[in-house]
């Protein structure tokens, strides 16, 4: 492993570790969302606490901080593997935040930011995978479990020499949402459009 690509497998999981979720939540004066809502810090939580706004902001800065480490190292001539673990530390920076006792979020936004540099092509299929799930299933978590599941053949078709990388990043994001497929499997996860009331506590359903 060259310095270069050390060097930016460091720089990804240190942004990665920039939890969006709780410093907008901080600097818009929300609650803490690690503990409220769903307890967890990502851009679905964000909206349950915080609204359109402030989720849309979490979103955005989720897919940037995997997104322009991986854009870094393609222009510094990183080879394919060490691009795909450059994305896998950005998310397992995501998931585990060095900045924030290692509690993090689920990773898909981050992990879409990792794909979006193979092409706007395959962002375009993927985001449409996505979309076309949860509107159709009403289940954000089976959007995300069913995208990861079909990006690698996704890749394979538009740039195949990246098919390995997005594979493994593929496998931690299923990992993450282990819960969520027991809960679909068992009829208990929640739709996305679902309402509930003000005391009731909301399991951790988010896909991000």
């Amino acid at each position: 492993m060259s310095a270069t690509a050390l060097g930016m497998i460091i720089f990804a999981y240190l942004c990665g570790s920039i939890s969006s979720a709780i410093l907008v939540c901080r600097i818009a004066g929300l609650p803490d969302p690690r503990q409220h809502g769903s307890g967890n810090p990502g851009a679905t939580n964000v909206l349950r606490i915080g609204g359109k706004a402030a989720a849309a902001t979490v979103l955005v800065f989720d897919v940037l901080k995997d997104m322009l480490p991986v854009w870094g190292a393609y222009a510094l001539d990183v080879t394919p593997l060490y691009l795909g673990i450059t994305a896998i530390a950005a998310c397992l920076g995501h998931i585990y935040p060095v900045f924030f006792r290692f509690r993090g979020g689920k990773g898909v936004a981050t992990a879409f930011g990792a794909i979006a540099p193979v092409g706007w092509d395959l962002t375009g299929v993927m985001t449409v995978t996505w979309l076309l799930t949860v509107l159709l299933s009403g289940y954000s978590s089976l959007g995300a479990i069913v995208s990861a599941l079909i990006a690698p053949f996704y890749v394979w078709w538009f740039k195949p020499q990246f098919t390995f990388p997005v594979a493994m990043l593929s496998c931690l994001i299923l990992m993450r949402h282990h819960d969520n497929i027991q809960r679909l499997w068992r009829g208990q996860e929640s739709k996305i459009w679902k309402r509930r009331s003000k005391e009731e506590t909301p399991p951790n359903d988010d896909a991000d």
